[in-house]
C-alpha cells in the first residue's frame, strides 16, 4: 500500500484572482494534510512484524484460552520472585513443522527464526495447586505428557491448566522404557494412554512423548497406528535449579523444546514445583528467548476424508 502525493496548486496573479488563489492555497494544503494522513496508515503496511515475517504471515490472536488475555504486570512476575519475560511472538498461520500421515517425525526442535523455546512438562505427580496459580498468572504457555498411572488419582487436577489453552499429550500408560517392548507392548502403552486422555480432556493428543527418550522404529509405527504422528524429544532439561543441556555449549538455540517434570519436595530435594519452574523461566529469560506453545508451530496431518 501505497501513500497519497500531496497535489501542489499556484495562485492566481490581481484583483479577484487573489481571493481565488488563497482558497485553492487552502484546498491544496488540505489535500497535503490528508495525503499525509494516509501516508502514515499507508506506510506500515509493507513492514515486516516485529518478530519476524509479514504481518499476513502471522495469526492476529498470539494464542487461545485465557493466555489470549493482556500480559502480566511486572508486580505479578515479582510475586513468583522473576522479572518481566519477552512475550512470544503471534503464532505463525503457516505451522513450519508438517508431521507425516503414515508415520511419526521424530524432533526436539521446529524449524524457526522466531527467539523462542517450547517448554514441556512430563509424567504428572505432582499436583501443586499454586502450580495452576502460577501458569495463570504468568501466561507461560506449556505442553503436558501425562502418564496415566500418574495422573489416575487426580484427573481433575490438569483440567484448570488445559483451559488456560495448555495441550494434554501422550506420555504411555505405565511409563515403561519403550525398546524394552514388542510392536504390540508399544501400542497397548501409547493407544491405552490415548483413549484415556482423550476421554477426560476431550481431545485427542498429536504429540507422544517416550518415557526416558527410549524409541526406536517399532514405536514409530505403534504410535502412527494410535494416531499419533509426532514423537517429542528434547534440547535441555529442567533439573532442580539448573538445566541440563545437550550442547555442549550450554546454549539454547531457537525452536528448542524443553523438559520439566511435576514434580514435588519429595523428588526436588524440598523445592517445589513453583520454585523449580521459576528456575527455569530464569534461565531462559537470560538467554534472552520467549516461551512459545509448541503446538501452534506443529501442523499435525490432514485427516482422511
Amino acid at each position: 500500500m501505497r501513500g497519497v502525493r500531496g497535489v501542489h496548486g499556484g495562485g492566481v496573479a490581481g484583483g479577484r484572482g487573489g481571493g481565488t488563489g488563497r482558497a485553492a492555497a487552502r484546498r491544496a494544503a488540505g489535500a497535503a494534510a490528508l495525503a499525509a494522513v494516509l501516508a502514515a496508515l499507508g506506510s506500515g503496511c509493507d513492514k515486516p512484524a516485529a518478530h519476524g515475517g509479514t504481518h499476513a504471515e502471522r495469526s492476529a490472536d498470539p494464542v487461545s484460552g485465557e493466555h489470549a488475555t493482556e500480559r502480566p504486570s511486572a508486580a505479578t512476575w515479582a510475586k513468583w520472585g522473576l522479572k518481566p519475560m519477552r512475550p512470544a511472538p503471534p503464532p505463525p498461520v503457516v505451522k513450519p513443522l508438517k508431521l507425516p500421515a503414515k508415520s511419526a517425525r521424530v524432533f526436539s526442535n521446529v524449524p524457526t527464526k522466531d527467539r523462542v523455546v517450547f517448554v514441556t512438562i512430563d509424567d504428572g505427580q505432582e499436583k501443586d495447586p499454586r502450580f495452576v496459580e502460577m501458569l495463570r498468572d504468568l501466561k507461560v504457555p506449556v505442553s503436558m505428557f501425562l502418564t496415566d498411572q500418574s495422573i489416575l488419582n487426580d484427573y481433575g487436577y490438569f483440567k484448570p491448566i488445559r483451559d488456560l489453552g495448555d495441550h494434554v499429550q501422550n506420555h504411555t500408560l505405565t511409563h515403561p522404557q519403550m525398546t524394552t517392548l514388542g510392536l504390540e507392548g508399544q501400542r497397548q502403552q501409547i493407544c491405552g494412554d490415548q483413549k484415556v486422555l482423550t476421554r477426560h480432556y476431550g481431545t485427542a493428543p498429536i504429540l507422544f512423548r517416550p518415557p526416558f527418550g527410549s524409541w526406536n522404529s517399532l514405536t514409530q509405527q505403534a504410535a502412527a497406528s494410535c494416531g499419533v504422528h509426532g514423537i517429542v524429544l528434547w534440547k535441555a532439561s529442567m533439573q532442580i535449579h539448573d538445566m541440563q543441556y545437550d550442547d555442549p555449549g550450554k546454549k539454547l538455540y531457537p525452536g528448542d523444546v524443553l523438559l520439566a517434570h511435576f514434580r514435588g519436595p519429595d523428588a526436588l530435594k524440598g523445592e517445589s514445583m513453583t520454585r523449580m519452574f521459576a528456575h527455569m523461566l530464569k534461565h531462559i529469560r537470560s538467554r534472552g528467548f520467549a516461551v512459545a506453545r509448541l503446538e501452534d508451530y506443529v501442523q499435525p496431518p490432514a485427516r482422511p476424508r
